[in-house]
C-alpha cells in the first residue's frame, strides 16, 4: 500500500517537474566558425556568418530554436484563453484600406468578419461586393499586394504574393463581371504607377530576372516601369522608363524608376526613387511622346535629389511639390512644368506644422499636416485661397485621396481610442461626413484613456511618449507596461486603433509608445537627429522613455516590456545592449540585429541611403555603434527575450534573427529565456499575413509577456 501511494507520489512531481521544465527547455547550441573582418583597423569578429548561406544547417537551427519555443508557449496557462480573445477581438472589428474612388464608385480591401484574409471589394450607389477573394483561391494562401482601378473604374490591376514573400504576380479583374482576365506579369512586387487615359493599357514597376548563376544582390537592381496593353500576353510587356532606356536620364541601378501619367495633365512623370531615400528626382516629358519610342522621350529634369522633394504631382502644366529644402518640417511649392523648382513659389511656407502629404483635385489642392502628433486638412484653392478643414477626430488622418475632376476628397480619421471611419468632403458646403463604408468598432473602449507628455532625453531634447491605458491605473508601479519604438526613415508613430490591444488592457496592461528621433514626428529633423552619425539619439530616447515610466510609477523593471521590428530591431537591440536591467522582456520582431552585414543582402543596397555602408570609415562607425549582435557581453544578465522572424520575409532575412538570438543565448547569465520564433508561412511580419496569424502572433507575444511579469495566470505549473 504504502509503495502504491510512493508511486503515485512520485509520477506527481515527476508530471509537475516536466510541466515546469517545459519553460526551461534548454536553447539549441548555434555552432560557432569565427570569421575575422578589419574594417578602417577595427577587428570584428562573426562567429555565426555560416548563417547567412541560408542552407540547410540554418534551417535545422531555425527549426530547433522554434519547437522549443512552441513548446514553452503552448505550455504556458492562459495562452489558449488569451489567444481565444484575440481572435474574437479581430474579428469584431472590420475597417477598410487603401480606399480608391471612382466617380462614386468605391474600391477597397477589407476582412470582414469570420473571413481570414483581405478581399477586394467595390461598392456603387451603397451596393457592395466581392471583386478577388483570396480565401477562396486554391494552393498557398495569397495576400493582395495592392491594386490599383482604371481611371474609368472598368477594371482593376492588382498584385497576389504567396506566403509573405512580397513577390507579386499582377492580375486584372474585369469590375462589370467580376471575372479574371487572362492578363498576367511577373517580378510585378511594386505596383501599378499608371493606367493610360484610355484604360487599354497600364504601367507598372518590375523586378529584372536574375539570369542562371547570377547573384542575389541583383534582385532589386533596375527596377524598371513596363507597359502592359490589355489582352496581350505579360512576355509583350515593354520598358518605357528606367535605366538604360532613355538617353539622358541618369538612372543608377539602385533606383526605382517609375513614370506616372493622369487625364489631370498632358505631361508625363518620370520619378526616380533612391532606394529607401525619401528625397526624389523627378523628369517631365510631353504625354504624347510615350505613343513612340521610350528612347526618343524628351525627358527634362525639373527636380533633384538637392531640392528635397518626396511628394510631387502635375495639375495642368502645375508642378506642386512638398520640399525640405529651407522648411524641415517642410513646405509646398508650385512652378511650371516649363521650368523649374528653382522658379518655384511658395503655396504653405515653412512653419510649426509637419506637413505629411499633398493631393490635387479639380476645385483645389489639399494639404495634410500634423500639429503636435496630431493630423490636420488644408484646403488650397488653385486662386490661392486658404481654408482649414475641422476634423471630427483629434488623431491620425491616412488614406488620402481625390480625383482629378471631382472636386473634394476622401479620408480616414481615427485614434488611438477611436477606430478607423472614412470621411468625404463636400467643398460645396464645406461638410467632412461619414461615408458609412465602415461601422465604428463594437469593441467597447469607454474605459481607456491615451496621454500625451513629453520626456526628457540624455541631451535635453524632449520626446513625445504616448501612454494608452484603463481609466483606473493606479501609478504604483505594479502595471505590466509594453514600450514600443520604431525610429527610422522618418517613419512616425502616429495615434492608431487596434481592437486586439484590448486583450493586454484587460489585464492591467499599459501601452506605451516613444516617438524617438529617427522616426518623422517633427517632420526631416527628427528623421534626421536619430540617422547617420545621430543613430544612438534613437536608442537613448527609448531608454530616457522606459526610465521615465518607472520613475513615475506607471511600472517598474521587473513589469516593464519592450516590443519593436524591422529597423526597429537597431532601438531593441540597443536597449538590450545597453539597459538590460531596464526590461524584464523584450519582443523583437523581425530585427536587423546585425548592421554591418545587411548591405550583403538583396534589400540592403536600397537601404544603405538610409543606414550607411561599411565600405567608407564613417558609415562603419556610425553602423558598428549601434549594430546589436556586436554589443552583447558575455557574462550579463539580459531580459527574457523573444525574437520572430518569418521564413519567407524579402526585407530583413531570417539569419538576422537567429544570429541575435544565438548571441543572447551564448551570453546571457540570467535565468530569464532567450525564444526565436519562426512563422513558416510568413515574411516580414504581418505584411501579406491573415487575420489568424494576427492572432497567433499577438498572442504569442501577449503569453510571453504575461509570463516574464509574472501574471498568475500565465504561470507554468
Amino acid at each position: 500500500m504504502r509503495k502504491n501511494v510512493l508511486a503515485i507520489a512520485l509520477a506527481t512531481v515527476l508530471a509537475v517537474s516536466a510541466a515546469a521544465q517545459a519553460a526551461l527547455l534548454p536553447a539549441p547550441v548555434a555552432k560557432q566558425i569565427l570569421v575575422t573582418d578589419t574594417y578602417f583597423g577595427t577587428t570584428v569578429v562573426d562567429p555565426y556568418r555560416w548563417m547567412e548561406a541560408k542552407g540547410p544547417d540554418l534551417l535545422a537551427y531555425l527549426k530547433a530554436q522554434n519547437d522549443r519555443t512552441r513548446a514553452v508557449l503552448d505550455s504556458i496557462p492562459g495562452h489558449a484563453t488569451i489567444e481565444a480573445r484575440l481572435k474574437q477581438l479581430l474579428d469584431t472589428t472590420v475597417a477598410s484600406s487603401g480606399v480608391v474612388v471612382h466617380h462614386g464608385t468605391y474600391f477597397y480591401e477589407k476582412t470582414p468578419s469570420g473571413a481570414n484574409s483581405a478581399k477586394l471589394y467595390v461598392r456603387s450607389i451603397g451596393v457592395e461586393r466581392v471583386l478577388v477573394d483570396p480565401d477562396a483561391m486554391s494552393g498557398a494562401h495569397q495576400a493582395i499586394s495592392y491594386f490599383v482601378p482604371s481611371d474609368d473604374g472598368t477594371r482593376v490591376a492588382f498584385g497576389l504574393a504567396a506566403g509573405g514573400s512580397e513577390s507579386a504576380t499582377l492580375h486584372v479583374v474585369d469590375v462589370a463581371t467580376g471575372a479574371m482576365l487572362p492578363d498576367t506579369a511577373d517580378r510585378a512586387d511594386f505596383g501599378v504607377t499608371a493606367w493610360s487615359d484610355d484604360g487599354t493599357a497600364f504601367y507598372y514597376l518590375k523586378r529584372q530576372e536574375i539570369p542562371a548563376g547570377g547573384s542575389p544582390l541583383m534582385k532589386y537592381l533596375n527596377v524598371r516601369t513596363y507597359r502592359h496593353v490589355i489582352g496581350q500576353p505579360g512576355s509583350s510587356d515593354t520598358a518605357v522608363f528606367g535605366a538604360g532606356i532613355n538617353p539622358g536620364v541618369t538612372i543608377p541601378p539602385t533606383s526605382f524608376a517609375a513614370l506616372t501619367l493622369s487625364p489631370e495633365s498632358p505631361f508625363l512623370g518620370g520619378v526616380v526613387i533612391n532606394g529607401v531615400d525619401r528625397f526624389i528626382t523627378v523628369y517631365a516629358a510631353p504625354k504624347n511622346a510615350l505613343n513612340g519610342d521610350p528612347a526618343s522621350i524628351p525627358w527634362r529634369l525639373v527636380i533633384r535629389p538637392e531640392d528635397k522633394v518626396t511628394n510631387a504631382g502635375f495639375h495642368g502644366s502645375t508642378v506642386y511639390a512638398m520640399t525640405a529644402k529651407n522648411a524641415p518640417r517642410y513646405k509646398v511649392v508650385k512652378f511650371d512644368v516649363g521650368s523649374s523648382i528653382a522658379q518655384a513659389t511658395d503655396v504653405i511656407p515653412a512653419g510649426t506644422r509637419v506637413i505629411d502629404n499633398v493631393a490635387t483635385a479639380s476645385d483645389a489642392l489639399y494639404v495634410q499636416s500634423r500639429q503636435d502628433g496630431l493630423g490636420r486638412m488644408t484646403r488650397v484653392a488653385y486662386d490661392g485661397t486658404q481654408t482649414e478643414i475641422p476634423l471630427p477626430v483629434n488623431g491620425t488622418i491616412s488614406g488620402l485621396t481625390t480625383e482629378y475632376d471631382r472636386p473634394g476628397f476622401l479620408l480616414q480619421l481615427q485614434s488611438w481610442t477611436t477606430s478607423p471611419l472614412w470621411y468625404a468632403y463636400d467643398p460645396a458646403t464645406g461638410i467632412l461626413a461619414d461615408t458609412k463604408l465602415d461601422a465604428p468598432s463594437p469593441v467597447d473602449y469607454s474605459g481607456v484613456v491615451a496621454e500625451e507628455v513629453k520626456v526628457t532625453a540624455s541631451d535635453g531634447t524632449a520626446i513625445p511618449l504616448s501612454i494608452v491605458h484603463r481609466r483606473d491605473m493606479h501609478r504604483n508601479g505594479a502595471n505590466p507596461t509594453l514600450l514600443y519604438a520604431y525610429g527610422s526613415y522618418g517613419i512616425s508613430t502616429d495615434p492608431g486603433f487596434s481592437a486586439s490591444r484590448l486583450a493586454f488592457l484587460e489585464r492591467g496592461g499599459v501601452l506605451a509608445y516613444a516617438h524617438v528621433r529617427g522616426g518623422g514626428e517633427y517632420g526631416e529633423e527628427w528623421h534626421l537627429a536619430g540617422k547617420d552619425a545621430n543613430k544612438m539619439n534613437t536608442v537613448t530616447d527609448f531608454i530616457a522613455c522606459a526610465k521615465w515610466l518607472e520613475d513615475q510609477n506607471y511600472t517598474s523593471p521587473a513589469k516593464l516590456g519592450a516590443r519593436g521590428g524591422s529597423a526597429g530591431g537597431i532601438t531593441m537591440g540597443g536597449a538590450i545592449d545597453r539597459a538590460p536591467s531596464l526590461f524584464a522582456a523584450v519582443l523583437d520582431e523581425i530585427p536587423v540585429s546585425d548592421q554591418l552585414r545587411i548591405e550583403f543582402t538583396p534589400n540592403g543596397p536600397p537601404n544603405i541611403p538610409e543606414f550607411g555602408t561599411v565600405t567608407t570609415a564613417q558609415g562603419f562607425k556610425n553602423l558598428y555603434a549601434t549594430s546589436p549582435v556586436q554589443h552583447v557581453v558575455k557574462g550579463t544578465k539580459y531580459p527574457a527575450v523573444m525574437l520572430t522572424t518569418g521564413i519567407n520575409d524579402p526585407r530583413v532575412d531570417p539569419w538576422q534573427a537567429a544570429k541575435m538570438a544565438a548571441t543572447l543565448q551564448a551570453a546571457t547569465t540570467s535565468s530569464r529565456p532567450i525564444l526565436l520564433r519562426v512563422d513558416y508561412s510568413g515574411g516580414h511580419g504581418l505584411i501579406g499575413g491573415d487575420r489568424n496569424q494576427a492572432a497567433d502572433l499577438t498572442a504569442d507575444e501577449f503569453t510571453f509577456l504575461l509570463w516574464q511579469f509574472g501574471d498568475p495566470a500565465f504561470q507554468p505549473r
